[in-house]
Parts: C-alpha cells; structure tokens; sequence
C-alpha cells in the first residue's frame, strides 16, 4: 500500500471524510489556544465538567428538534453550560465551597439529568451519538458552524489576549490597575462553553473536552512561552485529529476515540521524549567541559 493509499485516499476518495477532516482543523485551531489557558489557570478539570455540563441543554435541544439537530443540540448545550458555569461561580462566592467543589457538583447533577432526558425520549442509538459524537456525519450546516464558533474564539482571544493572561498570572495586579478581571473571566468562560459545544458536536459530551486538554498538556511538555505553547497545542490537536481518522479509517475503528486515543499516543510519547520529559530528567546530557 503506497503512501497515496495510506493517508490522502480516504479524503480523496469521500466526502465525509474531508467533512470530518475540516472539522477536525477547525477544533484544534480553536481548542489548543483555549486548553493551554485552562492549563495555566489550573482549571483543567473544569473544562472536563463544563463538557459534561452542556449535555442536559443538548438533550432538551434534541426533544424539542425531534431529531439529532446539531444547531437545537448546541443552542442548548450553549445555554446549559453557561448557566452551570454562572450558578458554580455564585454558589462558590456565597458560600464556603470552593470553585472546584462547586463545578464538581453542579456537572454530576448535569450529567445525570442529560443522559435521564435523552433516555426517556430517544434510543439507546441516539444516546450513543450524543455522549460520544458522530463526526463522520458531519453535514454542511454542522461545518460551517463549528468554523464559525472557532473563528469567534480566535478573534475573541486576539482582542483580550494581554488582560486575559495577566488575569491568569497576576489577577491582584490587574485589580490593581483597574482591569475587568471578573469580565475576563466570564468570557474566557465563554469561550470554552463555545469550544465545547462546537467538539460536543463531533466528539460527543464524554471527549468533547479531549481535543482541548491533551494537546495542551503536550505543549507544556514542549515549550516555555506562552505563544509557543499555543501553536503546538493546536498543531498537535489537527495532527491528533487527521492521524486519528486516517487510522479509524484503515482498522474499521470509532472515529471520535480513535483521535483522542492518538492525542493521548501522542501525550504519552511527550512525557518520555519532550525536554520536559523523563528520558532528559533521568539520562541528562553530560555537560561539556572547557
């Protein structure tokens, strides 16, 4: 099998496969910035519970669209996750609970109530394609929405990219001058609902958060600076994602876990080759002698 075969065919060859390979771009340019944001600010598993927190919104667009409407499903998972994301920050500020305890509770609640929905009113099938995606049925509509939602995370991280990051490093400096650091916040918020619910689309509630997390985890095992960080972040998740359909393609395997199974090949390989990784911590180079 020629190298033809092996990694252009299967796009060359159907649609799908290239709807599902832009889309696939398009995640990882979006996700990759956001994830390594997530990253920094320690707020890793919060990006898991705010893609477990759109599945109820997703599973009352669904009842109301009778069917598997991706523009009804991620309307409702929008609304859904910024509603969990509003109610954890007010509960954690009114009462002792920490931001973490308060994302825990509300995203379990969340989870339960949106596989509860689903479960009365669909199949076993639908179920399926919501808590763990269909991104080879990607549609047009679906496409354009999702490049849509990654071009506004893009521009929106352009315009407060410097305050947002100070906010993540310092935010008592930019109290101090006088910066929005509560604003910043909520749209940095914003932003990862928004991320989420265009991966929700391909990868399912359960993975959505996956194209975002490893390859930020990656990065940090690769770079020092921030802008660096990003761009490997990104690049490693349109690798994650064009090596993982390539692959479902040729073994018959599930698209949306063969790439985050790849992403997760590719942390793995990160953690014992990265400069960070343990091959340099336990054999380091000799230093050189004058």
């Amino acid at each position: 099998m020629s190298a033809y075969d092996l990694f252009i065919a299967p796009f060359a060859d159907y649609g799908f496969m290239r709807r599902a390979l832009v889309a696939c771009l398009c995640l990882g340019m979006g996700s990759g910035p956001i994830g390594v944001l997530l990253v920094l600010r320690r707020m890793s598993l919060v990006g898991d519970a705010m893609s477990h927190a759109i599945l109820p919104g997703a599973a009352i667009g669904y009842m109301v669209a009778g069917s598997l409407s991706l523009t009804a499903m991620g309307l409702g998972g929008l609304v859904a996750g910024l509603t969990v994301a509003l109610l954890s920050g007010a509960v954690s500020r009114a009462t002792v609970l920490q931001e973490d305890a308060s994302f825990a509770s509300f995203y379990l609640a969340s989870l339960a109530l949106g596989v509860l929905i689903v479960s009365l009113r669909g199949s076993s099938i639908d179920l399926l394609h919501v808590l763990f995606g269909t991104i080879l049925a990607i549609d047009a509509p679906a496409l354009h929405q999702i490049g849509a939602i990654t071009t506004v995370t893009l521009l929106t991280l352009a315009v407060i990219y410097r305050p947002l990051v100070v906010e993540c490093f310092d935010p008592g400096f930019l109290r101090a001058v006088g910066g929005r650091g509560p604003l910043y916040h909520f749209l940095f918020l914003l932003l990862v609902v928004l991320t989420l619910v265009a991966s929700f689309q391909a990868l399912g509630t359960l993975m959505a958060v996956g194209l975002m997390m490893l390859p930020a985890a990656i990065a940090q095992l690769w770079c020092r600076s921030l802008p660096s960080m990003m761009i490997v972040a990104g690049t490693s998740a349109v690798a994650s994602g064009y090596l993982g359909l390539v692959a479902s393609y040729h073994f018959e395997l599930a698209s949306g876990p063969t790439i985050i199974m790849t992403a997760a090949l590719l942390y793995g390989l990160s953690i014992v080759f990265a400069p960070a990784g343990l091959l340099r911590r336990y054999f380091p180079r000799p230093h050189l002698k004058g």
